[in-house]
């Protein structure tokens, strides 16, 4: 008896295709009847390792199982450059927002928007990315993302009013929130998963590098050149990246005919600009005013009636079901920490500098410098540690330090040396850079491969929504603060005291009194912002905690490429197109198909 079994990595990872007309086998065995299973004669290409490689004139799948540092280290490099770009823009405008206002002749609240819209779009957006990736491919929607970018940003640096700026910057975010998302997903198929924390630790360095250093670009380019310049630089970069990322990266399956879910589009699409709308005009409007409760309202009816939709459904835009691994959610919840401290420091710090002790944007950038330069030391590294040990240690101490840290931020005063600040926030930096992705990569990595792309969402969407939600909160407790101590000293000081006097004889002494009255103004708002990194320090305690509940030891033998996605949904067999590029649905019968075979022959997809 004589039994032949085929196998390839498109086998492993999406069952066995019954309607292949042609071979798909990377290697195959047949079985004897005597019990000894041997390998068969194939026509299948030797890589230079001995494994066996794809048959003459067939497209495989990319999987990271199959490469070796040299196969995804030139690919991660090239989606590094573009999610940087994209997420650099972020934080680099808001240096801006003061001479914008200037040429343009234009409000405060209304030159805001260029930074709110710009938000409120990435929103709506990010939550479709899942959707994109997996019909069109996540090669082609990168590639167009960073094309669509750049000339988003050509149209930001060409504006002539700040009408036309804002729906600039709203077509710039389209594929901004684009960008990190697809990113994420193809790191995960290119990289095997014994070296996540490695390329995960290089990955971190536009998520949390890139905000920090924006600040001081932005700063150095509105002061010495011009606003404009901050935009014009991504052209290059975007049209390079995409050259680039056309040539190296690989192609990855799309499944062509897979449902739109607009039902569930617009509710969380919906629900999430609402949302963002009142984390950022509620301190201008009033958090107890009309409308902004009106929107939090909307915005809680909106996500829930989401939730229930997505579990109806055949083919969710956003399988919520992922929630189920405690890991990723749990990661979820210390990211949110994370980026809340984060975007905490990087705000309120350039607001204590320039406010409170009188530095310009640019000396604040170069505050800001050396804590991100300790964040991109400690990132690759802690995602080595991450591959040795797991999430566990590296992401508890590296929150515990950052607690430390925001404590002693907490005890700054007016008169505190700015080089002092510099030493903390390197701490600060050295503690964000060991938590950041280990706790990321952890949560992640425990999601099949089938739900990466809303893994990626999630992960992105938490990023904003908490650090939006996050800075709301804290400067409504700055204002709360900055009243309360103010009225609390104006009590203490007696009706009688005298005020100094100021200048020459004859200068009137209303003088002293607005000089006393400046300064303790500016004692007040550094008391107020000083509460407020106590409360981060405290957040940062609670999270290393939960970043105990994290695993420890290095990440199952099973790499990435070959994670085996769930059995199929109704719609797999009932509407949804074929998988292109040699990726079959796995449907019932081939998933069948395919356990007989493994109990026939030890299948483990090695390529």
């Amino acid at each position: 008896m004589l039994l032949t079994v085929h196998t390839s990595p498109a086998l492993v990872t999406s069952g066995f295709n019954v309607e292949a007309k042609k071979p798909l086998e990377y290697a195959s065995f047949r079985w004897h009847s005597d019990g000894v299973t041997r390998p068969a004669v194939t026509q299948s290409a030797v890589r230079p390792n001995g494994a066996a490689g794809p048959p003459a004139g067939s497209v495989p799948e990319v999987r990271g199982a199959a490469q070796g540092a040299a196969g995804w280290g030139l690919p991660l490099a090239v989606l590094i450059a573009g999610m940087f770009m994209s997420i650099l823009d972020t934080t680099i405008v808001n240096v801006a927002i003061p001479t914008i206002q200037n040429e343009f002749g234009v409000s405060t609240d209304d030159v805001q928007w260029v930074v709110t819209g710009y938000t409120l779009a990435l929103g709506v957006v990010v939550p479709v990315t899942a959707w994109l990736g997996d019909r069109f491919g996540l090669k082609r929607v990168y590639n167009l993302a960073l094309l669509a970018f750049a000339a988003g940003s050509a149209l930001c640096g060409l504006a002539w009013d700040l009408n036309s700026l804002v729906a600039f910057r709203i077509f710039q975010a389209i594929p901004g929130g684009i960008l990190p998302v697809i990113t994420l997903s193809i790191l995960y198929r290119i990289v095997p998963r014994d070296r996540l924390g490695a390329a995960m630790g290089l990955y971190g360095l536009g998520i949390v590098c890139a905000p920090a250093i924006g600040p001081t670009l932005g700063g150095y380019l509105v002061e010495y050149v011009s606003w404009r310049l901050i935009f014009y630089i991504n052209v290059p970069i975007g049209i390079l990246g995409a050259v680039a990322a056309a040539v190296v990266l690989p192609r990855f399956p799309r499944i062509a005919g897979r449902r739109f879910d607009v039902a569930g589009f617009v509710t969380v699409a919906g629900g999430l600009f609402a949302l963002l709308l009142a984390m950022s005009e509620g301190e201008s409007w009033g958090w107890g005013s009309y409308r902004v409760l009106m929107l939090i309202t909307y915005s809680a009816l909106s996500l829930a009636l989401f939730v229930v939709i997505e579990l109806q459904v055949a083919d969710p835009l956003l399988d919520i079901r992922i929630f189920r691994y405690w890991p990723f959610t749990n990661s979820l919840l210390l990211i949110s920490v994370l980026s809340v401290v984060l975007l905490g420091v990087l705000f309120y710090i350039p607001q204590f500098l320039q406010v409170a002790q009188g530095w310009g944007a640019f000396e604040s950038g170069l505050t800001l410098l050396p804590q991100a330069l300790a964040m991109a030391v400690l990132m690759p590294i802690a995602g080595r540690v991450y591959d040795r040990i797991g999430p566990r240690w590296p992401a508890a101490i590296g929150l515990t330090i950052t607690a430390a840290d925001l404590y002693l931020l907490h005890t700054t005063t007016l008169d505190t040396p700015r080089e002092h600040v510099m030493w903390i926030l390197v701490g600060l930096g050295a503690g964000l850079g060991m938590a950041m992705m280990p706790i990321m990569t952890g949560g992640i990595a425990v999601i099949p491969m089938s739900q990466v792309n809303a893994a990626s969402a999630f992960n992105n969407v938490t990023q904003r929504v908490s650090g939006a939600l996050g800075l709301a909160v804290l400067t409504a407790i700055l204002t709360t603060q900055r009243a309360q101590q103010m009225a609390g000293r104006a009590a203490l000081l007696p009706a009688d005291t005298p005020t100094p006097h100021l200048g020459p004889p004859g200068t009137p002494d209303w003088l002293g009194t607005y000089a006393t009255y400046q300064q303790t103004q500016l004692q007040v708002f550094v008391a107020a912002i000083d509460d407020l990194f106590l409360i981060a320090a405290a957040m940062a305690a609670l999270g290393a905690l939960g970043a105990l509940m994290l695993r420890s030891g290095p990440a199952p033998a099973t790499q990435a490429g070959s994670a085996s996605p769930p059995p199929a949904t109704p719609s797999a067999t009932s509407g949804i197109g074929p998988v292109h590029d040699g990726a079959a649905i796995n449907a019932t019968s081939n998933a069948h198909l395919a356990r007989h075979a493994a109990g026939l022959v030890d299948v483990k997809g090695r390529s």
